[in-house]
């Protein structure tokens, strides 16, 4: 009998009053889906217990089916569920923290690996600049204080003494990014100044959610200096373009790009530019965003430079950002009932092989196909994973790797080695239809097939995402049309040229804001939704995370 630990939960560290709920992982009544899951102890710690690790897989019982809460049942219990039995994260010893555990670490790896690349093909390299801010620095610039102060982790003491100064935890690093860059900067032969920081943040956020708002977070962070706006200009919209294209080309996930509204804007920017996700409950998540910061923190740090005339210039500066709420994000907008699905492009494991036997004399002959047949794909550069564990029976295997999201499970059995052929499984397409059988095991035909269906799994996931979000925005012209469709959960997309007081009424009285006005705008003259006046851009209002 497998014995069990009481856990606190994730729900019960990510403290919104909407995830409040028992534990995702305690057995629920048997009409709730079901799936067959590692147990507690293997999800949720590495505090295993020998029954659980030496059991006969073919005396597996009902204590080892873990139930996954389905995704239109509730929302946000299902993406709890899914953190934890898909092992990508845990809970952290502080409240509003977690631990990125392996398999999450993994995804965030895929997308650092490729923004690096862009990063480095626009001309930015990587630096570190210190975790701790001096206080005054934050006060330097009026608005920047005000936008984070209610967020800031603060440090009095230090090697048991009280500090002469507060030190801030990093929420963001303008402030001592400017303070060396004004060491640095002195004449416009210094200039364009591109550098990128890899790193953790801390917000004192009061409501969290996991991946997508927690304490401290990874992010990564891009800071330039330039010797005019255009330059500026060019570049944060260049850096909202990367984001953009990886979102679609590798997340899978549709965002629409487009110019934050003055309410919306980062604090200290002159201009903020995002991208913005549906997720799976139709709710917006900022995915990424880029900051036209002008001259407002040059001139508050004295960030200054020699122009080619010789007077005395403040530069003008952006800066940008995405961080691990992304994979929070690949979660909401690609997974179901069934766990995660990962786009194969940045799947830690792109391809699982399941060997399956039943009697001893089979196992060799399997084992050793299955072997030959991962060499083959690793060699054509693919992710894969043998699982060749004897502990657990086939089926428990099949539901563990989809609940993990990988993308194509080949299965192995003796008929298979006989015929020299495998069998396919898409993780995107369920049961019967996404089952192919007689794939030849003959390197280049087999290669050419998993490239192939890799590929169309990655299509598949952006289609899907943009028929859902399509299908859930809906043109207004008229404030009670954007009620309506908000009431409805809906996007609302309409023309805008309302007051700063007007965006505050339509957060109070939908709880909807202006994720952004897209960089596609419709042609034609437009009339605003709330006041009747001229509109020279349409705005989307959605609630979001």
């Amino acid at each position: 009998m497998v014995s069990s630990l009481r856990l606190p939960s994730l729900t019960s560290l990510f403290s919104s009053p909407y995830l409040r709920r028992p534990p995702p992982l305690l057995l629920r009544p048997h009409h709730h889906h079901k799936l067959s899951l590692p147990p507690l102890t293997t999800a949720f710690s590495s505090q295993t217990t020998s029954a659980s690790t030496t059991e006969n897989p073919k005396k597996q019982t009902n204590q080892d089916q873990k139930v996954i809460t389905p995704r239109s049942q509730d929302f946000n219990a299902w993406y709890v569920d899914i953190i934890a039995n898909a092992e990508l994260a845990d809970y952290g010893p502080v409240r509003g923290t977690m631990v990125i555990r392996p398999y999450g670490y993994a995804i965030w790896e895929a997308i650092q690996d490729y923004l690096n690349v862009k990063f480095k093909e626009t001309g930015h390299s990587n630096m570190y600049f210190p975790q701790f801010i001096p206080f005054s620095f934050i006060e330097k610039e009026a608005s920047h204080v005000e936008g984070f102060s209610p967020e800031l982790a603060l440090v009095t003491i230090g090697g048991g003494k009280e500090l002469e100064e507060k030190l801030v935890v990093r929420p963001t690093s303008e402030t001592i990014v400017n303070h060396m860059f004004t060491q640095w900067i002195h004449s416009y032969r210094d200039l364009p100044l591109m550098v990128n920081q890899w790193a953790n943040v801390t917000r004192w956020e009061m409501r969290t959610k996991p991946f997508v708002r927690t304490l401290e977070f990874l992010w990564q962070e891009g800071h330039t200096a330039h010797a005019n706006p255009e330059e500026a200009e060019k570049e944060a919209l260049q850096m909202i373009d990367v984001y953009t294209k990886f979102a679609y080309e590798q997340a899978a996930i549709p965002v629409i790009a487009g110019r934050k509204s003055k309410a919306e804007t980062f604090a200290g920017a002159d201009r903020t530019y995002t991208i913005e996700a549906m997720m799976g409950d139709r709710k917006a998540l900022q995915a990424g965003t880029s900051h036209n910061l002008g001259q407002n923190f040059s001139r508050a740090f004295g960030t200054q430079f020699m122009d080619e005339n010789g007077e005395r210039q403040h530069v003008w500066q952006t800066s940008w950002a995405v961080s691990t709420r992304f994979i929070g994000g690949i979660i909401m907008t690609h997974g179901d009932d069934s766990g995660l699905m990962l786009p194969p492009k940045i799947a830690p494991i792109q391809v699982v092989i399941v060997p399956i036997w039943k009697k001893e004399d089979e196992k060799t002959g399997v084992l050793n196909a299955a072997s030959s047949v991962k060499k083959v794909l690793q060699s054509a550069g693919i992710k894969v994973k043998l699982d060749d564990t004897d502990q657990r029976t086939p089926g428990w295997k099949f539901n563990f790797w989809e609940m993990k999201g990988v993308p194509l499970r080949i299965e192995i059995g003796p008929r298979d080695v006989s015929s020299a052929s495998v069998v396919i499984s898409r993780r995107d397409v369920p049961g019967k239809q996404g089952k192919v059988f007689g794939i030849s095991m003959e390197p280049s035909i087999l290669e050419a097939y998993v490239k192939d269906k890799l590929d169309e799994i990655q299509s598949s996931l952006l289609g899907m995402a943009t028929s859902f979000r399509d299908s859930n925005i809906v043109d207004v012209s008229s404030y009670d049309e954007l009620k309506a469709a908000i009431t409805l959960g809906k996007w609302a997309r309409g023309p805008w040229s309302a007051s700063d007081a007007d965006e505050q009424r339509v957060k109070e009285e939908t709880g909807a804001t202006i994720r952004c006005f897209p960089f596609e705008q419709p042609q034609g003259s437009k009339t605003c939704l709330m006041t009747g006046s001229p509109a020279e851009e349409v705005a989307i209002f959605a609630k979001s995370y």
